[in-house]
């Protein structure tokens, strides 16, 4: 018998992505594990602010004739460049906007954390993965496939940004309790490799419907970016042996 696809539809500013039977993990706000048939990726106006978001959330779903629960993600990237990609037991879903970068350098000035607090009311970029597959996954291999999908994410940011990710990136995974039993979801598995083919694709294509399908430009750094930030603050390193007796290495 067929799988069942992760199938997804676009009404009035909201993307739902639904399967039956789901278990997701969702990073993104209100997340956390739960069952549902869905999950969402709703973009937000010029000028949101987040004060009500379940309000708000509502709302939109209602407006958009969607009245399932289910995990959201928020966008301030226009749904028509939504893009999805499918390989063997995963399909993914990107939307990408690169306005607020977050750059790592590996040699850093020095600094303090940043404090990243904006009070203007305009919407920034998001890169929001969706990821579902129609196995069920053994304990911790859900949690793996979302650090699978974001290193895939950051691996294919750097490429075609040069950015490893943005202020506000989050991840829904999703995995059939009841379909073939995978203990794991690394890299070598099959849920993994194909989760990284699909948000490859998925990414690389939301990427150039957002830029280079329109007059808008990828930042050239961080400095040049509307709202990005770079960690320039050096952590102390230690060696916990020495660190138990008091002996920190510089």
């Amino acid at each position: 018998m067929r799988e069942i696809d992760y199938e997804a539809s676009r009404v009035d500013g909201v993307l739902r992505v639904r399967r039956p039977g789901t278990e997701w993990l969702s990073t993104g706000w209100n997340g956390g594990r739960r069952e549902s048939e869905c999950v969402y990726n709703v973009s937000v106006p010029e000028g949101w602010t987040s004060d009500e978001i379940g309000e708000y959330v509502s709302d939109r779903l209602e407006r958009a004739g969607f009245d399932a629960d289910g995990p959201v993600l928020l966008t301030g990237v226009d749904l028509e460049h939504a893009r999805g990609a499918r390989c063997g037991p995963v399909t993914a879903y990107a939307t990408a906007g690169v306005s607020n970068p977050a750059g790592l350098p590996m040699d850093p000035p020095g600094g303090e954390l940043p404090n990243w607090d904006r009070t203007d009311g305009e919407p920034v970029g998001t890169v929001n993965l969706i990821v579902g597959t129609t196995r069920a996954l053994g304990d911790g291999a859900l949690a793996n496939l979302l650090t699978v999908a974001a290193e895939a994410k950051a691996t294919t940011l750097l490429a075609e940004t040069g950015f490893p990710g943005t202020t506000t990136d989050a991840v829904v995974a999703g995995h059939d309790p009841d379909g073939p039993l995978e203990e794991f979801s690394g890299s070598a598995t099959p849920v993994g490799a194909a989760t990284r083919a699909c948000v490859r694709e998925a990414l690389r294509a939301a990427l150039a419907s957002r830029y280079a399908e329109t007059e808008t430009a990828v930042p050239d750094s961080v400095s040049a970016a509307t709202y990005g930030v770079s960690t320039d603050v050096r952590a102390e390193v230690f060696c916990p042996e020495r660190e138990r007796e008091g002996r920190v290495e510089r």
